[in-house]
């Protein structure tokens, strides 16, 4: 599923001090103030839709309308935090035309763990960045190995009791307290999830919540377990929704039959997907993958793709060096898994 460096030395190499800017990148850290809803530039989709609601089991916007976002994630930004920039980011909200950016920082692998302010600082900046276009924001706390959310509680409340007192009066706030909860029980994930999300809620009443399921968000599925125990033992939340993750090459109809089941039951939001392998890379399977697009699109399931970088594997949006300079608009930046999920991030939204 989400993919991690396997050379730490790279990482190392990646991530530079921050002296007021993003590390690699023209991206300016985080202000100390806010930017308020009256500063989404009009007509963009987070001042369009504004405050998300849960109905049912759909996500509404601030008119009770059931919508669906489309955006991308970043890679991990201890690794590709120069692929977050003025330029990228001016593409994807205008040429790509998108509706959200997911800012992935994982917990360990080199990222949150091992220097809490500076990750905390990038994310209150990629926040902001976001705001200025008119993107949700999503803030995923990109926790993998251990596999046990709790094992980072402490950490995560912490931070998203800092990222909710900055960011608690912007309308477009979405948090995604576990990312791929693996190896670990439902009712384990189920505890933490209702351990954190008070923290958030004393901030931040209204935002939208995010909590993945157990077997590398999968409901379970990727672990063996029975898909409806989520259902069966709902979160005690409110504008509460639960991810789901797939690899179109790898997850095939079994997949997308476990999704339309639980997307019935409970609400759901992909915030990761690829028409690749679960390593990220290997051959695309764009039939697959336009399978699960044209479920999500008919369901009004929203969806952020796996990742908006350069790395070498064909996951990653744009060609190898593209984040090195300025030009990413278009398709010519673009490898195979790019151009297609610009084209579908692209066709017009109904809101």
């Amino acid at each position: 599923m989400a993919w991690q460096k396997s050379v730490v030395a790279l990482a190392a190499a990646v991530v530079l001090p921050l002296t007021g800017v993003m590390a690699g990148s023209s991206v300016a850290a985080a202000p100390a103030g806010d930017v308020s809803a009256a500063a989404l530039p009009p007509g963009s989709p987070a001042a369009v839709n504004g405050q998300l609601r849960v109905c049912g089991v759909k996500l509404c916007n601030k008119n009770g309308k059931q919508i669906q976002l489309r955006g991308m994630s970043t890679h991990g930004i201890q690794w590709y935090s120069q692929c977050v920039k003025t330029a990228s980011l001016d593409a994807l909200a205008n040429d790509w035309k998108a509706d959200i950016l997911r800012i992935s920082m994982y917990i360990q692998e080199g990222g949150y763990e091992s220097n809490p302010r500076k990750f905390t600082d990038m994310v209150h900046g990629y926040i902001e960045e976001a705001t200025k276009r008119g993107l949700y924001a999503l803030v995923d706390w990109h926790q993998l190995s251990p596999g046990d959310p709790n094992h980072n509680t402490a950490r995560a409340k912490t931070f998203f009791n800092e990222i909710a007192q900055r960011h608690k009066d912007k309308t477009n706030i979405i948090y995604d307290i576990a990312n791929e909860p693996n190896g670990v029980t439902w009712s384990r994930v189920k505890s933490y999830a209702e351990a954190v999300i008070p923290t958030i809620r004393a901030q931040d009443p209204d935002s939208l919540v995010l909590v993945g399921t157990h077997g590398w968000s999968t409901f379970g599925l990727s672990d063996g377990k029975d898909i409806n125990e989520v259902s069966r033992n709902k979160v005690n939340a409110s504008n509460l929704m639960y991810t789901f993750h797939f690899y179109a090459k790898d997850h095939r109809d079994s997949y997308l039959n476990a999704l339309r089941t639980v997307s019935s039951q409970v609400p759901v939001f992909v915030t990761e997907f690829g028409s690749q392998e679960a390593s990220g890379d290997g051959p695309n399977d764009f039939t697959m993958a336009n399978k699960f697009i044209t479920f999500m699109k008919e369901a009004k399931i929203s969806w952020t793709n796996w990742n908006f970088s350069d790395d070498h594997r064909t996951g990653a949006v744009f060609k190898s060096g593209t984040c090195s300079g300025s030009s990413f608009a278009g398709e010519g930046p673009l490898k195979d898994a790019g151009k297609w999920v610009r084209n579908h991030i692209r066709t017009a939204d109904d809101f």
